[in-house]
């Protein structure tokens, strides 16, 4: 118990999970502490879209205080979490100790090369702002760099862009990067000509957008293709270098290369002591507390949770957003020393992925969306979980102007540390 005599709730991360925690126990008798290393809440759906120069960095983030001011029984810290002792019940946060009655982690993943950690410098993932304004100048730079070299080869290289991972982040980024290079700078270089690039998306599976029924992955391959992408399926990289990344026994030159092929838990799970699954994520009860700590719940995309056909959980936004909203209810009714509530359930609304310019793809339930009419329900779906009224017609009406002049008004090259 605090000085306040309540409870106290400590939750770690402020991303959909954590947030949704906080703020469905608004009405808690309780002291609740909200810690994050960012600031920031950020809408990681979009973030190909900063990285890829459509959208700023603030039209998808928001300050976690603001989000949270109205709620007095919330405090929110910027911090990184050192290690957790699980039977003092502390959490060692940089100089701070956190005492907790419940916590709840929600520190969601970060990018896994399958073992080859230092391919990271070479192949940027996309799970912070930080990693946009990372991939949003290495893309930029190419073109820049493209212009200035008389060397074939080199501008070759420079001008190929390879996207690891067929996923909905893979398909997304590629289709993006397709519309950069033949729509909005073909008319900004006087050496060279920005619709050469090759954008390739490598895959080690036999298909794109393995979440998808075939039907679906068999569009959007069509689609890519159609837009001049480059397909690489069944074809694992084995290197990846600065110079560009061999997949499937092929060696492709790529000036910059894209990591969208695999995620890897935060470590939550070994600051408890918990037993991991698939990814290194923490395995949970039925409630989502971890066995032998019902006081300690695991969200989000850090928890191994399966469905009622024993499948994992999608690492989607709505995922953790039901988690978030459950695990507040079970620590609500006791407090209230109420009964329980039954063991989470996930119900999966749809999966949704646009490719390009008037091109997306749906999936809810026995709905199948593709093409513009799935490119205008994507549009609105985003734009409506989008955090604040500004910050939707901000997105709307950039989306707008840019479908109207195929221009995109963020490509700033800002300076960085980062030599690539």
């Amino acid at each position: 118990m605090g000085r306040s005599g309540r409870p106290k709730i400590v939750i770690v991360g402020g991303g959909f999970g954590g947030l949704s925690a906080a703020q469905a126990l608004a009405r808690a008798n309780a002291d609740i502490t909200l810690i994050d290393r960012e600031n920031h809440h950020c809408f990681q759906p979009l973030l190909y879209q900063v990285a890829t120069a459509a959208l700023s960095p603030a039209d998808i983030a928001w300050p976690i205080r603001e989000i949270l001011r109205g709620q007095s029984n919330v405090s929110v810290l910027l911090g990184e979490v050192r290690s957790i002792d699980a039977n003092a019940r502390i959490v060692q946060a940089d100089t701070i100790s956190l005492p907790y009655d419940y916590l709840i982690l929600a520190t969601g993943v970060t990018h896994s090369y399958f073992g080859h950690e230092e391919w990271s410098v070479f192949a940027p993932g996309l799970k912070r702002i930080e990693d946009a304004r990372t991939i949003r100048r290495r893309l930029l730079l190419a073109f820049e760099r493209a212009e200035l070299t008389a060397d074939k080869a080199e501008r070759a290289r420079l001008l190929t862009f390879a996207i690891v991972g067929g996923g909905p982040t893979g398909v997304e980024m590629a289709g993006a990067i397709a519309e950069i290079a033949r729509q909005t700078l073909a008319k900004d270089f006087r050496h060279i000509d920005p619709r050469e690039a090759r954008i390739i998306v490598i895959e080690a599976g036999p298909r794109l957008l393995a979440s998808f029924p075939g039907d679906i992955s068999d569009y959007a391959r069509r689609a890519l293709e159609h837009m001049g992408v480059e397909l690489r399926l069944s074809a694992p990289v084995t290197q990846c270098d600065a110079k560009g990344v061999v997949a499937g026994g092929e060696r492709i030159d790529a000036a910059t290369v894209i990591w969208a092929a695999g995620v890897a838990a935060s470590p939550a799970a070994a600051w408890i002591g918990a037993e991991t699954g698939a990814a290194g994520r923490a395995k949970v009860a039925p409630d989502l507390s971890v066995p032998g700590h019902p006081e300690i719940f695991v969200i989000g995309d850090c928890a191994d949770v399966k469905d009622e056909n024993g499948k994992p959980l999608p690492g989607i936004a709505p995922a953790a957003k039901q988690m978030g909203k459950y695990v507040a209810a079970v620590i609500r009714a006791r407090l209230a020393r109420a009964p329980a509530p039954p063991p989470f359930r996930y119900r999966h609304y749809g999966d949704l992925a646009t490719i390009g310019r008037k091109t997306a793809v749906v999936k809810m339930g026995r709905l199948e969306l593709t093409g513009f009419i799935g490119w205008l329900f994507w549009g609105i779906a985003h734009i409506y979980f989008l955090i604040g009224v500004k910050n939707r017609l901000i997105v709307a009406m950039t989306w707008l102007w840019s479908y109207l002049t195929f221009k995109r008004g963020a490509r700033l090259i800002l300076a960085s540390r980062d030599r690539a």
